[in-house]
């Protein structure tokens, strides 16, 4: 895959439910691009683990049980699209997940943090992947992973050669417990609660690009490529 590291991106935002594939293109980007990742996920742990000032109150707020606030998140992300790996742009995963997230995002945009000969206006640059429900469903709840060598099948789409056995090693594969569906089907709702208005947010301003995410995930790396490339043109 050639890589691309005359150019400055900018954000890459890619929306999508759980297993709609966001993790496989997010990595093919960076490969591509040569651009980091930027997880809220990541940034949560990191600040906690680190006792920083902003982890300190995070860890209150998670240990009283109430959700992170907005304000929280946006100053762990401003901190870390600070740091010199971000100066060309970087996929955001996890952010924004509310409408004003993606407000503050735009004003910081606006702010002029990434120099770039074009308007902060066409930043970022905003991939949804649709993805059927019940296609969904099979991807998640036929996941299956071999715990001695992590490798993942689906028993709907990538089956192993003989059922519920690794192909490498014969050990038994297991579902996680985050793919059964008493647990994916209330994230997928609270998934569509949340996103729905990011997504809307993202329509009305015109930057919003849908890509069917049921392809093969070449192809979608592909669109989504070609995307990336025509939004520099």
């Amino acid at each position: 895959m050639a890589q691309e590291t005359s150019r400055n991106l900018g954000p890459v935002v890619l929306l999508g439910p759980p297993g709609a594939g966001k993790g496989t293109q997010s990595k093919r980007i960076m490969e591509k691009y040569l651009i980091p990742q930027v997880s809220t996920g990541d940034l949560l742990r990191n600040n906690i683990e680190a006792g920083t000032e902003v982890g300190r109150r995070v860890k209150a707020v998670m240990s009283a049980g109430q959700l992170v606030s907005d304000d929280l998140v946006c100053a762990m992300v401003q901190e870390r699209l600070n740091e010199p790996d971000c100066k060309r742009g970087y996929v955001l995963d996890g952010f924004p997940r509310t409408a004003a997230q993606a407000g503050w995002l735009d004003a910081l945009l606006d702010d002029k943090l990434f120099e770039n000969s074009r308007s902060t206006r066409d930043w970022p640059i905003v991939i949804r992947l649709d993805v059927d429900y019940n296609q969904l469903l099979r991807r998640i709840t036929g996941r299956r992973s071999c715990p001695t060598c992590g490798r993942i099948y689906n028993v709907h789409f990538q089956p192993p050669r003989f059922d519920e056995v690794c192909d490498y090693d014969g050990t038994k594969l297991v579902t996680r417990p985050d793919d059964r569906l008493e647990v994916i089907q209330p994230r997928l709702v609270a998934y569509q609660e949340q996103t729905r208005p990011v997504a809307d947010f993202y329509q009305r301003t015109g930057r919003l690009v849908s890509v069917n995410g049921d392809q093969p995930i070449d192809k979608v790396t592909d669109e989504i490529f070609r995307i990336i490339d025509g939004h520099h043109t």
